[in-house]
C-alpha cells in the first residue's frame, strides 16, 4: 500500500480496472486477454505485492482454469473428438472454446484481485463516501469485501483452538470433514456476535445520525490521478472508435 501505485486514489485505480476488463471483455480472440496476466504481474511486483497475487491467484482461479481446460478438452464430445483412452478423447473445439473461455477469466480475476491487494478498504470507504454514496450503501459494500478475510481469520482462529484441545483437524480429506463440522456452530455463533458488536460500535458513532460528519482520515487526487483519468477516457473512446471502424 506504500507503493506510488498503492497511493493513487481509488477510483483511478478502478478506472483503470474497468477500462482492462473492458477490453478483456470486448476483444474477440484471447492473446490480449492472456497478456493481461503478465501486466498484473508486473503491476503487482511494482505495488509490492507479486507474491501475495501470484499465490492468491494460483490458489483458486488457477485450479478453476484447469478444470475447465479438463472438461472443455477432454470430457465433452465434440464433432472432431479423437479417443484417447476410455471416455477421454482430445478435441481442437473444446481447445478453442476453452482458451476463449479462460482466457477472460484470467484476465478479469487477475484484474480485480490486483485492485483490491492494491487498494485499501479503508480508501474504498473513503472515496465512495466523498463520491455521495450514502453511508449505509458504503459500510455494506465494505463490509461485503471485508467478510471473507475475517471469516477465513475467524475459522483459523478456532481451528488453532481446536488443536490445542487436542481435536485432529489435519490429515485426509475424512479427518478434515469430521473436524470441519464442530467447527461451523463457533463459527458461525461468532460471527453473529462480531455482527452485533459491530452495530453497538457504530451506534456509539452516530452512524445513523443525519448530521455532517467530519473524518480525520483524508485523501486527495494528485496530479498522477488526474492524468490517468484522462488517458482512461481518451483510452476508452479510442477503443469504442476502433471497434466501430
Amino acid at each position: 500500500m506504500n507503493s506510488s501505485i498503492g497511493k493513487l486514489y481509488p477510483s483511478t485505480k478502478f478506472a483503470v480496472m474497468l477500462l482492462l476488463v473492458i477490453f478483456s471483455i470486448f476483444t474477440p480472440g484471447y492473446v490480449m486477454q492472456y497478456l493481461m496476466f503478465p501486466l498484473v504481474v508486473l503491476i503487482s511486483l511494482c505495488a509490492g505485492t507479486g507474491k501475495q497475487f501470484l499465490g492468491t491467484f494460483f490458489k483458486s482461479i488457477f485450479i478453476i482454469i484447469l478444470f475447465i481446460f479438463a472438461i472443455q478438452v477432454f470430457i465433452i464430445s465434440n464433432e472432431d473428438a479423437q479417443p484417447i483412452w476410455g471416455f477421454l478423447h482430445f478435441s481442437q473445439t473444446g481447445l478453442n472454446d476453452s482458451l476463449s473461455m479462460t482466457s477472460k477469466i484470467v484476465a478479469i480475476s487477475s484484474l480485480v484481485i490486483c485492485f483490491f491487494q492494491v487498494t485499501n478498504i479503508k480508501d474504498i470507504t473513503y472515496a465512495l463516501e466523498r463520491s455521495g454514496v450514502p453511508k449505509k450503501v458504503t459500510f455494506l459494500i465494505s463490509s461485503t469485501i471485508q467478510l471473507i478475510p475475517q471469516m477465513s481469520a475467524l475459522s483459523k482462529t478456532i481451528t488453532d483452538a481446536q488443536k490445542s484441545r487436542g481435536i485432529e483437524t489435519e490429515g485426509n480429506m475424512l479427518i478434515r470433514a469430521k473436524a470441519f463440522v464442530p467447527m461451523l456452530g463457533p463459527l458461525v455463533l461468532s460471527s453473529i456476535q462480531q455482527t452485533e458488536e459491530r452495530v453497538l460500535a457504530l451506534e456509539s458513532r452516530a452512524f445513523s445520525s443525519r448530521t455532517k460528519k467530519t473524518s480525520i482520515y483524508e485523501m486527495k487526487k494528485k496530479t498522477a490521478d488526474y492524468i490517468l483519468d484522462i488517458l482512461c477516457i481518451a483510452g476508452f473512446i479510442a477503443y469504442i472508435l476502433w471497434r466501430v471502424m
